[in-house]
C-alpha cells in the first residue's frame, strides 16, 4: 500500500512593508497610522493566486494589521485559510521581556479571535526570532494556549536562527507544543534555506523547487514555505537610507514573485499549517519524539513519554 501523498504547508507572514525588522531604524512605530497601508491590496493578490490552485494556507497575521482591516482577515477564514498569530506589531522576541511576550502574544490571540470568530492555534515570532537566547518563548505560548510555533529557522543567519535545532517539526519536552521549522535542505554538513522569503526572490526559481523535491522525494517529508504580502508590491515606497544589503534583500525580484509562485503552487501540493501537521495522518503528522532543551546547548532527542 502506498503512502499518502506529501502536503507541504503553505504560509503567508500579513506585515506591510513598513513594518519590517530591517526597517526598524529607519521608520518609527508611531508614525505607522500615518502611513498609507498597501497589505490589503497585496494580500488579496495572494488570496487570488491561491484560489486559482485551490490552495489553503495560513496566513499569519499581525494584530496591529487585524484591527485596522477587519474584512481582510474575514476574507482570509471565509476562504477557507487558517488565520494565525504573527505579534500584535512585529517586535522581535528578542526585544521582549518574557513578561512582554506574553502579553503581546495574549494580545494578539484575542485580537484575531475576536475579528475571525474561530479559534488561532499558531504563532510565528516576528523575524524567526526564537532563538538559543528566547526559547522561553515557546513555555510561554504553551500556557497561552498556542499548539505550535513556526518560528524557528534551523539555519546560520546574521539576524536570526539555530542551526542545530532539527529540521523537521517536534513536541518540546515540558509543555508539548509543536515547533514546525520552515524548510531546509542538508547538503555538506550544513542546513541550506529553501523556505522561502528572501531566498525564493533572490536565488534562481530552480532552486526552491530543488528544495522541495529534494525533501518531498528523498526525505519523505512535507515542507514549508512562507511569503510577505509586501514581495508581491514592486510599486511600494522606497525607504531612503538604507543599507544596500537590506535594499537589495527587500526589493530584488519582487517584479518576479507573483509568476514564481504561481508556477510552485502548481508544481507541489500544498495546504494549512495545521492541516499538513497537526491534523494529517502518519506518517507525515506523527510526533513520535520530544526534544529537550539542554541550556540553549545542541538538542537532545529522547523517546516520546520522556521530559
Amino acid at each position: 500500500m502506498s503512502e499518502p501523498p506529501i502536503i507541504n504547508a503553505m504560509s503567508v507572514d500579513v506585515e506591510d512593508y513598513f513594518q519590517v525588522s530591517a526597517f526598524e531604524g529607519h521608520i518609527d512605530r508611531a508614525s505607522w497610522d500615518r502611513i498609507p497601508c498597501r497589505v490589503e491590496a497585496n494580500t488579496g493578490r495572494i488570496l487570488d493566486l491561491l484560489d486559482r490552485h485551490d490552495v489553503r494556507a495560513t496566513f499569519f497575521t499581525l494584530g496591529w494589521i487585524a484591527e485596522r482591516f477587519p474584512s481582510l482577515v474575514r476574507r482570509i477564514v471565509a476562504s477557507g485559510h487558517e488565520l494565525a498569530s504573527h505579534g500584535y506589531d512585529h517586535t522581535r522576541v528578542t526585544q521582549q521581556s518574557p513578561e512582554q511576550f506574553r502579553a503581546d502574544v495574549v494580545r494578539t490571540k484575542s485580537i484575531l479571535e475576536d475579528v475571525a470568530g474561530e479559534r488561532v492555534r499558531g504563532f510565528r515570532a516576528a523575524s524567526f526570532s526564537v532563538t538559543r537566547s528566547t526559547l522561553w518563548a515557546l513555555d510561554v505560548l504553551a500556557e497561552t494556549g498556542h499548539e505550535y510555533s513556526s518560528s524557528i529557522y534551523p539555519v546560520r543567519h546574521d539576524l536570526y536562527g539555530i542551526p542545530t535545532a532539527p529540521r523537521f517539526p517536534f513536541r518540546v519536552a515540558g509543555n508539548g507544543i509543536v515547533e514546525i521549522p520552515v524548510t531546509t535542505v542538508r547538503r555538506a554538513g550544513r542546513n541550506l534555506p529553501c523556505g522561502g522569503g528572501g531566498y525564493f526572490r533572490l536565488l534562481p526559481y530552480a532552486y526552491s523547487a530543488w528544495g522541495y523535491r529534494s525533501v518531498n522525494r528523498d526525505e519523505r517529508r512535507p515542507g514549508v514555505f512562507y511569503c510577505h504580502p509586501w514581495e508581491f508590491d514592486p510599486e511600494q515606497p522606497r525607504v531612503p537610507g538604507i543599507a544596500a544589503k537590506t535594499r537589495v534583500r527587500h526589493y530584488l525580484n519582487l517584479r518576479a514573485m507573483s509568476r514564481r509562485l504561481d508556477r510552485l503552487l502548481g508544481e507541489f501540493r500544498w495546504g494549512r499549517m495545521d492541516a499538513a501537521f497537526l491534523d494529517a495522518p502518519a506518517p507525515h503528522g506523527a510526533y513520535p519524539e520530544r526534544v529537550v532543551k539542554a541550556n540553549g546547548a545542541d538538542w537532545e532527542i529522547a523517546p516520546a513519554g520522556r521530559s
